[in-house]
Parts: C-alpha cells; sequence; structure tokens
C-alpha cells in the first residue's frame, strides 16, 4: 500500500513540500453531471432562468473556483493556472460539465479541475433549484492527467 503523502511519519496532516521538485507542465480534465428533467434542462440551455444565463454563470463559477482551489481544500498549493476551460453542455437526462486545468509548476492541478466541476454543478443546482430541487449532482471525477514524476493518467 503506498504512504499518504499528506501525512507525516507520526500521521498528522502537512503540507507536502514541493520545494525540489522541477516545474513541468501539468494538466487535468475532470467531469461531473447534473441529473435533471427534460423541462429543467431546456430551461437551463434557454438562458432565460430567473437568475440568468445558467450555463454562462455555471462556467465562469467554475473557473473562479479552481483559481481558488488552495483557499478551499486546505492541503492543496495556491498554483498560477496558465488556463481554465469550463464547459456545460445538454446531455441525456441533464447537463454534463467538464473542466479542463492547465499550470507550469511542481505539482499538478487534479485538484483545480476536480473543484471547478464541483463547484459548477453546484452553481447549476442553485441557479435551478426553483424549477426543479430533486436534481442530483453526480459522476464528478478525474478523467486524465498530465505532467510531473507520475506522468499520464486516464481513467478506464
Amino acid at each position: 500500500m503506498s504512504r499518504l503523502t499528506h501525512l507525516d511519519e507520526a500521521g498528522r496532516a502537512r503540507m507536502v513540500d514541493v520545494s525540489a521538485k522541477p516545474a513541468t507542465a501539468r494538466e487535468a480534465l475532470a467531469e461531473g453531471f447534473v441529473r435533471m428533467t427534460p423541462e429543467t434542462r431546456a430551461l437551463a440551455m434557454s438562458g432565460q432562468g430567473k437568475k440568468g444565463d445558467v450555463r454562462a454563470v455555471a462556467e465562469i463559477a467554475g473557473v473562479m473556483a479552481a483559481k481558488r482551489t488552495a483557499e478551499l481544500i486546505p492541503l492543496c498549493h495556491p498554483l498560477a493556472l496558465s488556463k481554465v476551460e469550463v464547459t456545460v453542455e445538454e446531455a441525456e437526462g441533464g447537463l454534463a460539465v467538464t473542466a479542463r486545468v492547465k499550470t507550469t509548476g511542481p505539482t499538478g492541478v487534479e485538484m483545480e479541475a476536480l473543484t471547478a466541476v464541483s463547484v459548477a454543478c453546484l452553481t447549476i443546482y442553485d441557479m435551478l433549484k426553483a424549477a426543479e430541487r430533486g436534481m442530483v449532482i453526480d459522476g464528478v471525477k478525474l478523467l486524465e492527467k498530465s505532467g510531473g514524476a507520475s506522468g499520464e493518467w486516464r481513467a478506464s
């Protein structure tokens, strides 16, 4: 079993020291899904919701969240992100959300991509809850990452 890097020898939480790691190009892609009725999905895609353009607001919320990941997840390093792209697309059963994040640095951007997707999904819920409170946020996961010592990884 591999050792958890966020725990020291005594089992206490710690921020990993990345000061000796070389800066390399890093990228991560994550996805999530908000399940809803066809009527609610149509309202979301119309841009005519009571709170405004659901898709546009959720995409911006995801970008903002990626940039603030270190403030939300206690042991994440603050990173200078070079790209954050969040997309909300109509899909069977609801709305699909993806986030691609890039940086050049000593640590990866998986948490930034996952945070972007999570907050975009929560924003969709918030903007549409007056129409449907029973929506379900589902399937938030990392799809792929590249860079660093561990190299490429893709979900099966």
